[in-house]
Formats: structure tokens, sequence, C-alpha cells
């Protein structure tokens, strides 16, 4: 058998591998939370949309909910303020907020256009829009950080309309409180809010790092799925810190909130998600319910 051949052989038992797990996952909604590296690259970024646009041609239900934490503080930097930030929360005054809708609102529609070159329709969204995420404000130990909003509400309705239409939505971390006052929302907390509220079969972090660690030292002990229960004792254990903790409870609060499967994926590495969901082993570390076995196939 020549070399060509042996190629495309291995491309068919490729997608043969995933055969399966498009059966298993067919009209079934999947958060895809995208923020970090992946998004400040622009092959990265590419490589994302794409795999979000192949998810939906093969039958999934895709809803991006996305950040832009590192534009937001380029363009803070620019008007000559500092970024501050307290338990990882941006400290957001009037000024502040303005920009970040700004930056956020041309992330979103960049995203759009990605999604729309490739064929497939996709609508920019932001938590105002028909009442989607409906916030009181934020509290870090304490401390008043400004028009950072704690999400208490969310009207999947619209959401579910774009779904219906055949549309990708794009949605952007920001919402009202009862006064109609504009809020920035951490963009974790607006995917697991959504994922919640969708009844999603899966939730996917796109993050800077490979996955959950019991040691960050060594690489030997890499975590490629837990359960729940067990991500929370790591949490109580202090083995888990910094930006990972918020993260991890979000993972946690998802599964308990319905969400089928959460995973946390490396957005560094190129088509994490389509490897993550469609091939035996993973990429990344997902998180199960206490009642699934974690010797299962890590992403059916």
């Amino acid at each position: 058998m020549d070399k060509d051949m042996t190629e495309v052989l291995k491309k068919a038992e490729i997608l043969i591998e995933a055969l399966p797990y498009i059966q298993r996952f067919n009209r079934k909604i999947i958060v895809v939370k995208y923020g970090g590296s992946a998004m400040s690259n622009e092959e990265l970024q590419k490589n994302v949309i794409k795999d979000v646009t192949l998810l939906k041609l093969v039958g999934f239900k895709p809803i991006i909910v996305h950040g832009g934490g590192k534009e937001i503080s380029r363009w803070v930097g620019k008007v000559g303020k500092e970024a501050e930030f307290v338990n990882g929360l941006r400290v957001t005054d009037e000024e502040t907020m303005e920009i970040a809708e700004m930056v956020l609102s041309k992330v979103n529609k960049s995203l759009v256009a990605m999604v729309q070159e490739l064929g497939v329709k996709a609508v920019g969204i932001s938590g105002k829009d028909g009442g989607l995420l409906s916030v009181d404000r934020k509290y870090a130990d304490g401390k008043d950080i400004g028009f950072v909003g704690d999400i208490k509400q969310v009207n999947p309705e619209l959401l579910y309309d774009l779904l219906e239409k055949d549309f990708i939505p794009i949605v952007a971390p920001i919402g009202f409180d009862d006064k109609f006052q504009t809020y920035n929302i951490n963009a974790d907390d607006a995917a697991c809010a959504v994922a919640k509220a969708m009844g999603a079969e899966k939730l996917a972090f796109l993050t800077d790092i490979e996955g959950i660690y019991k040691d960050m030292d060594d690489k030997s002990s890499f975590i490629s799925r837990m359960k729940a229960s067990e991500a929370d004792q790591l949490i109580a254990d202090g083995v888990i810190g910094g930006g990972m903790l918020p993260k991890l409870s979000n993972c946690t609060s998802a599964i308990r909130g319905g969400v089928n499967r959460v995973h946390i994926l490396d957005g560094r590495i190129p088509h994490c998600l389509l490897l993550e969901i469609f091939t035996y082993h993973g990429v990344g570390t997902a998180i199960l319910h206490d009642d699934d076995s974690v010797n299962d196939e890590p992403t059916v």
C-alpha cells in the first residue's frame, strides 16, 4: 500500500472514530467559553471558530460566550488608566465600563464575521439583549469593585429562538440590573449560567492551561477526568488556587445545575475542542456527575 493511500485510510479511521460521538450529541446544546490566549492569536482564533462551525454542521447546537479581558486592559491603558483586579475580577468604574462594552462589542462582531465567512449564520448579542442576563452588583470579599455583575437570572428565550432559526449565538458578557444600569460580567460566570439555563449537554472552557493537575509541578499528576465531588475535594484541600479556583467552582456548579459534562481545555492547542469531543482519549480535563464512571470514554 502506498503512502498516499495510508494517509487517506488514516483520515477515514478518524472520521469513523468520531461517528458515535456525532450520533450521541446530534441536536444537543454545547456552550463554549472562549477567551485567553486563543482569542489573542489570530491563527488559534480561526481554529476555534472552525471547530465551532464544524460542530454546528455535524448537528450540534453551539453557543459561544466570549471574554475580551486582555483587549479591555489594552484599551484601558490607552486612556492612561491602570487595570486593577480583586480576586481575579476587574475593578470597573464608569469609564472602564464604557471601554469594556466598546471592546466586547468589537470582539463580538469580529467573531460573527469569522463564522459567517465559513458559510454559517451567526448573531452577536450581549446579555442586555432580550433580558438575557439580569444581575446584581457583585462584591469581592465585601469590597465594592464597581460595575461588576453577579448573575441572578438568565432568560434563555432569545437563545432558543436563535438556535431554532439555525443561528450560532455569540454572547458578550454584559448585563442589566433592575434599574437598567450596565454591568460587566466575568465571562466564566456568564458561560456557566447560560449552560445551566439552557440545559446544555456540554460546557467547554478554553483556557491557558492543559487542564487540572493534582500537583502543577508534576506533569504525571494530570487528571483527564474526575467527578464533581472529587473536584470539590481538591478545592477544599487547597490543591487548586489562583485563577483556576473560580473556574473549577463554576465547573462543579454547572454539573450540579444540570449540565451533563464540563471540559477544561487548553485553547492554545489547535482544534482542542474537536480533539476532546470526537476522540476517545481527549486532550483536557472532563468533570463528570458523581454517578458517572470515570472509566467511561472521557467525552461521552
